[in-house]
């Protein structure tokens, strides 16, 4: 409820007439004077009342009258009534009702009451009642009631003292507050302040308001009286106290701050009254130095008075913190006596208080700043600030140096020693409980055996000072030890904790706006205001060096984990602001601080040890004082908590870690965790210092990079307490997770890190060299965790990272280094390619082939491991990737690729298997321009040669690979056209030609040519079975796939491709080494056909060839459209003749079955007979030999008997070009002349025979080669019939001949050669017969021209038939007959030539029979060459090496002369065939009347079979020779007759041979020749004297043979008595008596006229020795002799008419 509500206004005046009726009522005896006052003032009360709405303003106007009463009251000294009036006067007050007059009066009453020292605290009470309710009283009535109250406190009564105290407290701020809400109220109004003349006068306050001026007045007064002068207002002072005053300015200044800022004057108080005050009032304390006497010093030194000391720099607190901007000159002297009050010299308290000044100031910031602004920045100025943290430092080193004089117990007891130390130190720390006994370990800082304790003295950022309160204390206080050390330690946190935070706030704040500077404005650049970086700069170095030496000094004493953990936060976050500001040195400072702390006591480090030395020549100087930077103590009584190896080259001893140590590890995490981006250079520091603690506990890499707690490998294992033991996985952890805060690095902290990391390794590669000891791989770990957290800007430290990796750490030659290297760059690849990259890889190549470009580049490096694992990773990178691989195909497959022999197997099985997959799965992934390489590396593993089976089954996935080119074909032409479009304008642009493998070719075709070519390569590796392997693909492939080529593509194949690989085989076969191969390899047998090299190149000869022959015949109309086929055709010819012609069965046959291959070829018919092509019918090839084309580079020139030449010989004229549509036709016959040539030349050199005996060595080819060489003949022969011509049958001929007299290997005979007995053809001479065969239909169906070689073919067949007696020679070789040669003895063998001869006769009687009558056959004589050659057989008769012969030879030679006899006989006239008749009568000669005995096993049998032969041949001459006498030469007829007579009747002489005795016995054949000898005798048509001429002969021989034969018969049997004549003689006899009889039938039946006289007479002459005969004792000679006796009856009678002989 307000006091001016009408309640409460009805309440005052019930209150005051009750109060006014209770005084009328005390005072009504002693006092009436007051009654009636108080009766008047009820009344007055009422009236007012009554009369007016606004009371209350009414009661204040009356206020003087309605006080009065209780005025008197006062006045009565009565206690109850002076209590009962103040009541009311309050209630009046509280009300404010009271006037400025009515409250005078009521001042001027107190006054009296107090010097009468009445109702004190009532006065006081009042007092503060009138001042604070109302500000009614002013200027002296005001400066009254303030004496008032100052002299209550110097009453004898203490509660009145403190009261009255509090009461002036209470005043003065009233005062102010008065002034404050005055200034307040008069804000908004500006007043023309009057000119001030000069500030001479001290009371110039004209100026200031009312309760301005009061204030004004009060401070002056105050200052006065500090200063001990008389004041000027508060008139009436008796006494005053230094102490009292001084607080009093302190509460006023410290609280009203504006006052003295706002108001001219009252600046001008402070710089002119304030501060001389202070300074004098100091001047005790700065004289003084403990300890010296004061004889020394001539004036006697006033002492330090504690009370006013410590009162004293509270004010200078209070002036620095709020004024320093009007003081700052007094501030400056005010520091640097707070500075000295530091000193070692000046007593304890006094220390302990400054310590808390300092404290005070350390924890504002700002102030600080201003310090450094102010002074430190100035030229000529005091560094203050610094000066304040050098002091700090000196200071808490001094502490434990210089042992405390006053409390010496208390320093030296250590922790929970003598009782006056522990109780010193349970008074002093407010915040520490008393030690006891030794139950806990106090925090304490302890250095070379000074022990100092540490209490909790202010929560941390403000400055609660313990000794700057004892505002109640006048003696000094005796401090605790540890004390002051604690505040220092405070303070010097604080001044850390409020610099870094201060500056870091205002550096956000720039970030920000500089950020949002950069998003407006893009285009400008930012620019930060200079001034606030130089002064955060500055503040930095002022500090820096006394910050570190303190907090170095006690990061070494500290003994408790929490100081520890301040320091070290101290130290971490200097250096990070020193980093963020740019500072180097400092910051590297720090951080070696933390680093030296983390790692054992002088350890050998060198990045610390050369930062140290640096830092501690700089030993700063702070008034004469050394700041030095200590080194640290090593008797720390740490907790040991590990023991390890150091990081050395050299094995040493152990070292040992503490608790501490693994602290300051943590915090090292802690920074470089959460600093990196301003750590910089010194990373170095940093990571080298984790990579020995590392090392020291123990920690390995695994995988990813992460430190694993892990054994350590050699030495004295390292040891762990249980402690450190939890504490590593965290530790670990904190260091992955440091590597993993590297992704919010800027990038060029990451540069920063990744280049310490990398001078890291280099330094542990350097040690781990020349020893195999475990090397730290702390660095190549980490450099591994940094790149994978830093995936998404990898490019950037892409190259300094994998360079280091690659050409230093994985070429590094201890193992487990280099395969750390490997891993961690294999790894970051495989990662790199797994990340989600923004763009994706896919469009990002350059990226992409700058991830896999090291994976290249590690195919450089000559370890095995080192490639294993590369090609392990790739291996991953295809089974996770491989799909999206694109434009990094290229470099993968060079990676795999990039295999070479020295490099074991096990590496190129891993490269092959990464091969093999990408074959099988990623083909269609990979961009066609990779197909390519696919092949190459394909290939290159096929040219391998340590592992036979990867080759093999690399030619298969070449294999694979066409077969994908094939189904994917369209599509992959597609995109290589289109990437060729795009080269060719890029080479276009730059001015180049394109460049490519086989280039005028289409891309695609270049693809297959890239794979032949490949394969061809293979095709002469040096193995067989590769060979063997790639030459079956290649020609499967180019059958299978060729269709795809475009035409002119073929033209590389057949150039490029296969000849070049014919020419190479062809090479490595002729000059491959015939040295015996024992064994494959292992246990592995090699066949006899396969033991030499040479034997094995064959093989590939033979594939090679006959692929090459197969795809021309099967290719054949496609490359007949390349304008150079007539060239390729002779190439393919040349190579089939010099394989034909090696001295290899094997190559020479497979060069056969190839050139019988392309020549099965049919050509369509074509119409090129056409009537009136003059050309065409003389069948002349055309040549179209492309002038330009003809001899470019790998074109054979053409040979010497080329067309052009051949058809000059043919046609004798120039040239015309054929017309069109004849040109194949012709081009067909070039075709085949060309291989006519090369068979001619072949069979040539095949058969050749060798020289001389001497050539043991000469090769001489199989049957089976001379048979298929044969067989191609009537093939070939087919298409060059047309053109065929004498000439060229000779050729023929003496090939066939050639090859026919051959002999056989005599290890080869037994398969080839049938047994002796068997009359078979050898598969040979079968051809040679079939070749002739051919030839002879042709001809016979051939135009009239072609029958000229008739002849020559008959003499061919004739010289073959006379191999039946007289085998071939084969140049001077020694043959041995098969009958008589032991297969082992003979090199050669001859082979049975007989069946041959007798086919070769068959054929040709055959022939005979077909062409008697051609007049060729006729002129060249033929018939009489076949006697010729018939008369050897003849002759030899039983002497022929085959008994068949002779007898084939006659049935021969009677059906030849069966149709050639007729023949002859109409051509006798032409003289033609002259010569033949004495070889034919010859020829009967010999095989009537041979010379050989038949052989004595003949059977009876056999001999009259024999004999049945002979008489057919005098049959053929009786049927076909005698009747036609006439036209035949007469000689030989006569040389007939007498060889008739000479069969008919053997003329028997005395000394016969055996030879005559076997004739005899042929009956049957002496009858037949005897009977023909009859028939011709009388013949019954004389056409011709010639024809009667012979019959006359024939009858005369005859009988005059029968007269010799009949004479000799006589003679023997009467010699031969009783004895029976031999049965030859006795058979005689009887054929000749039986032919007198037939001679006699004959003569009988013949007219007698045919008959010449000497005939009869002859006949008759014989009877008489018929007569003679009759003796004989034989029964058949005498049934014979009847029977040639009975006809002579007839010439009993005469003749009817004598007829004269016919004789002309």
């Amino acid at each position: 409820m307000s006091t001016s509500s009408p309640e409460a206004v009805k309440k005052l005046l019930e209150n005051m007439q009750t109060d006014l009726r209770s005084l009328s009522m005390e005072c009504k005896k002693k006092f009436p004077p007051v009654k009636e006052a108080a009766e008047s003032g009820i009344v007055k009360i009422k009236t007012i009342a009554a009369r007016n709405t606004d009371i209350l303003a009414a009661l204040k106007e009356n206020s003087s009258e309605v006080v009065q009463p209780f005025l008197m009251g006062c006045g009565t000294k009565e206690p109850k009534i002076t209590q009962l009036c103040l009541a009311a006067i309050q209630r009046l007050m509280s009300h404010e009702v009271v006037s400025e007059a009515a409250a005078g009066n009521i001042i001027n009453m107190l006054w009296q009451l107090m010097e009468n020292g009445l109702e004190e605290l009532k006065l006081l009470q009042t007092v503060l009642v009138l001042l604070t309710t109302n500000t009614v009283v002013h200027d002296e009535v005001l400066s009254k009631a303030i004496v008032l109250c100052f002299r209550l406190h110097f009453t004898k009564d203490n509660i009145t003292n403190n009261t009255a105290a509090a009461t002036v407290r209470q005043v003065v701020t009233v005062v102010f507050e008065r002034m404050v809400a005055e200034d307040e109220r008069f804000k908004g109004i500006v007043e023309q302040p009057p000119p001030v003349q000069g500030n001479t006068n001290r009371r110039s306050v004209s100026t200031l308001r009312p309760s301005a001026k009061d204030a004004y007045m009060l401070f002056q007064d105050l200052c006065q009286l500090v200063n001990a002068d008389a004041p000027y207002w508060l008139v009436g002072m008796t006494e005053m106290t230094r102490t009292f005053g001084l607080e009093l300015l302190e509460s006023v200044l410290n609280d009203f701050p504006g006052v003295f800022l706002q108001h001219q004057e009252f600046s001008f108080l402070l710089k002119e009254r304030v501060c001389p005050l202070v300074i004098k009032l100091f001047s005790p304390n700065i004289k003084f130095r403990q300890g010296s006497t004061s004889a020394a010093s001539p004036a006697p030194v006033e002492k330090p008075y504690f009370p006013i000391c410590m009162r004293l720099l509270r004010v200078v607190s209070v002036l620095i913190k709020h004024f320093y901007s009007l003081l700052v000159t007094e501030c400056e002297i005010f520091l640097s006596l707070l500075v000295k009050f530091l000193d070692g010299e000046k007593p304890q308290w006094l220390r302990a208080v400054a310590v808390e000044s300092v404290h005070r100031l350390c924890v504002q910031p700002h102030l600080l700043r201003s310090f450094c602004q102010s002074y430190d920045m100035k030229q000529h100025s005091t560094k203050v600030f610094r000066d304040i943290v050098n002091a700090l430092g000196s200071f808490i080193q001094s502490l434990f140096i210089v042992p405390n004089a006053g409390n010496t117990a208390a320093i030296t007891a250590p922790a929970g020693g003598s009782g006056s130390g522990a109780q010193g130190t349970a008074q002093g720390g407010p915040g520490t409980g008393g030690v006891s006994g030794n139950l806990t370990t106090q925090a304490a800082f302890e250095y070379r055996g000074t022990w100092i304790p540490l209490m909790t003295v202010s929560v941390q950022g403000s400055a609660k000072a313990t000794y700057l309160e004892m505002l109640d204390k006048v003696e000094p206080p005796s401090i605790p030890e540890g004390y002051a050390m604690s505040v220092a330690f405070s303070a010097l946190l604080d001044l850390v904790r409020g610099i870094t935070s201060m500056i870091e706030r205002e550096l956000a704040v720039e970030e920000e706006a500089a950020a949002e500077f950069r998003e407006t404005r893009p285009d400008q650049e930012w620019q930060p205001q200079p001034g606030a970086h130089l002064v955060w700069e500055e503040m930095v170095s002022a500090c820096w060096c006394g910050l570190l030496a303190a907090l170095s000094l006690l990061l070494d004493a500290s003994t408790d984990e929490t100081a520890t953990e301040n320091i070290l936060k101290a130290e971490l976050t200097m250096a990070s602001l020193c980093g963020r500001l740019g500072l180097v040195t400092p910051r590297d400072a720090f951080i070696t601080a933390i680093c030296k702390a983390s790692l054992p006591p002088h350890y050998a480090l060198t990045v610390l040890s050369s930062n140290a030395a640096n830092l501690s020549s700089k030993a700063y100087s702070i008034q004469g004082q050394s700041v030095q930077i200590i080194s640290p103590s090593s008797e720390s009584h740490q907790q040991v908590v590990a023991v390890g190896q150091p990081l050395t080259a050299q094995p040493q001893g152990t070292v040992v870690l503490t608790a501490k140590n693994i602290q300051c590890m943590r915090t090292l995490l802690n920074l470089a965790h959460c600093h990196g981006a301003v750590l910089g250079t010194s990373w170095q520091l940093v990571l080298a210092t984790l990579q020995h603690l590392v090392w020291i506990l123990g920690l390995k890499p695994g995988l990813g990079g992460a430190l694993k707690p892990g054994r350590a490998v050699e030495g004295p294992s390292t040891v762990l307490t249980t402690a450190v033991m939890t504490d590593l996985p965290v530790i670990s952890n904190i260091l992955s997770r440091l590597f993993e805060s590297s992704q919010y690095l800027d990038d060029v902290s990451l540069h920063h890190l990744i280049n310490a990391l990398c001078s890291l390794s280099l330094e542990a590669m350097e040690m781990a060299y020349g020893n195999n000891k475990e090397p730290s791989l702390f660095a190549v770990a980490k450099l591994l965790e940094t790149g994978l957290v830093n995936m998404d800007r990898i490019e950037i430290l892409w190259r300094p990272l994998t360079g280091h990796l690659l050409e230093k750490v994985c070429q590094h030659p201890n193992s487990r280094m280099r395969e750390w290297g490997a891993e961690a760059l294999t790894a970051l690849i495989k990662a790199g390619l797994a990340y989600k990259h923004d763009p994706p890889l896919a469009q990002n190549q350059r990226l992409q082939l700058l991830l896999l470009n090291p994976l290249k580049e590690l195919s450089n490096v000559l370890h095995a491991d080192i490639r294993q694992k590369q090609l392990e990773s790739v291996l991953q990178i295809l089974q996770s990737q491989g799909d999206s691989l694109g434009p990094g195909w290229p470099l993968v497959l060079g990676v795999i690729g990039a295999i070479r022999n020295d490099q074991g197997e096990s590496l190129i099985r891993t490269a092959f298997q990464c091969l093999q997959l990408v074959v099988t799965d990623f083909l269609p992934t990979m961009p066609c321009t990779c197909l390519q390489i696919v092949v190459d590396v394909a290939g290159s593993f096929g040219l391998q040669n340590q592992e036979l089976n990867i080759s093999l089954t690399s030619i298969g996935l070449l294999w694979n690979i066409s077969d994908y080119f094939f189904q994917r074909g369209e599509a992959i032409t597609q995109e290589l056209e289109r990437e060729e479009e795009a080269l060719q304008k890029q080479a276009q642009e730059k001015g180049e030609t394109l460049n490519r493998p086989f280039h005028p070719a289409p891309p695609f075709d270049c693809l297959w040519l890239c794979l032949y070519a490949k394969l061809g390569e293979l095709c002469v590796d040096p193995r067989p079975a590769v060979r063997k392997s790639a030459g079956q693909t290649l020609f499967s492939t180019i059958a299978a796939h060729g269709t795809l080529l475009q035409q002119p593509t073929w033209h590389i194949v057949v150039w490029k491709v296969l000849f070049h690989l014919l020419h190479c085989v062809r090479t490595s076969s002729t000059t491959a080494d015939k040295e015996k191969i024992e064994s494959g390899g292992g246990n592995i047998l090699i066949h006899h056909s396969r033991d030499t090299a040479e034997k094995q190149w064959a093989e590939t000869w033979v594939l090679t060839l006959a692929g090459v022959a197969r795809i021309f015949n099967t290719r054949r109309y496609l490359l007949q459209q390349l304008g150079d086929f007539f060239e390729a055709w002779e190439v393919l010819l040349n190579h089939i003749q010099s394989a034909a012609l090696s001295k290899n069965n094997e190559v020479s046959l497979a060069a056969l079955k190839s050139f019988q291959e392309i020549l099965q070829i049919v050509t369509p018919v074509k119409d090129s007979d056409k009537a009136g092509d003059a050309l065409a019918a003389m069948g002349v090839p055309a040549v179209l030999i492309d002038p330009l084309s003809a001899s470019g580079p790998g074109r054979p020139l053409v040979r010497s008997d080329s067309l052009v030449e051949r058809l000059t010989r043919y046609n004798g004229a120039e040239l015309q070009a054929p017309p069109p549509g004849e040109e194949s036709a012709l081009e067909d016959s070039a075709l085949w002349w060309s291989a006519w040539n090369t068979w001619y030349r072949t069979g040539t050199d095949s058969t050749r025979p060798p020289g001389g005996p001497t050539e043991k060595l000469s090769f001489i080819p199989s049957q089976p080669f001379l048979t298929a060489l044969i067989q191609i003949f009537p093939a070939l022969y087919q298409h060059i019939k047309a053109n065929f011509s004498m000439e060229d049958l000779k050729k023929l001929g003496v090939i066939l001949h050639g090859a026919v007299s051959v002999p056989i290997s005599s290890d080869a005979s037994p398969f080839i050669l049938p047994s002796y007995t068997e009359a078979v053809l050898t598969s040979l001479q079968e051809a040679v017969l079939t070749a002739l065969d051919v030839l002879q239909k042709a001809i016979c169906v051939g135009p009239e021209n072609l029958q000229v070689m008739y002849p020559a073919i008959f003499e061919q067949l004739l010289l073959f038939v006379e191999f039946s007696c007289k085998p071939p020679q084969y140049g001077r070789m020694e043959t041995k007959h098969v009958a008589n040669a032991k297969y082992n003895q003979a090199e050669w063998v001859a082979l049975n030539y007989v069946p041959f001869a007798e086919r070769s006769l068959e054929v040709l009687v055959d022939l005979y029979h077909k062409t008697a009558c051609h007049k060729a056959v006729i002129n060249e004589k033929v018939l009489q060459n076949i006697i010729k050659a018939l008369r050897m057989p003849l002759g030899l008769k039983y002497a022929c090496p085959s008994e068949s012969t002779w007898k084939l030879a006659v049935s021969s030679l009677l059906k030849v002369l069966s149709i050639g006899l007729p023949v002859a006989r109409q051509h006798a006239s032409s003289g033609k065939f002259d010569t033949m008749w004495p070889e034919l009568a010859s020829a009967f000669e010999d095989f009537l009347f041979t010379k050989s005995t038949p052989p004595d096993n003949l059977s009876i049998q056999e001999f009259q079979k024999n004999e049945a032969i002979d008489v057919e041949v005098v049959q053929l001459i009786s049927s076909e020779i005698l009747p036609f006498a006439n036209f035949i030469p007469k000689d030989f007829v006569g040389q007939i007759m007498a060889m008739l007579n000479k069969g008919s009747i053997h003329s028997q002489s005395p000394s016969f041979t055996e030879a005559e005795i076997d004739v005899r016995m042929r009956e049957e054949f002496s009858k037949v020749c005897f009977e023909t000898l009859l028939q011709f005798s009388f013949s019954n048509k004389v056409s011709t004297p010639q024809e009667g001429y012979i019959s006359r002969m024939a009858l005369s021989v005859l009988l005059k043979r029968s007269q010799d034969v009949l004479r000799r018969y006589v003679e023997d049997e009467r010699l031969s008595g009783h004895c029976p004549l031999p049965r030859q003689q006795v058979t005689e006899i009887i054929f000749v008596l039986k032919a007198i009889s037939t001679l006699m039938d004959s003569l009988k039946k013949t007219k007698p006229e045919n008959v010449d006289g000497n005939t009869w007479a002859q006949v008759i002459a014989l009877y008489p020795t018929l007569v003679e005969c009759i003796t004989c004792s034989s029964s058949e000679v005498s049934s014979a002799l009847k029977e040639a006796l009975g006809p002579f009856k007839d010439f009993m009678q005469p003749p009817v008419s004598r007829v004269q002989n016919g004789e002309s």
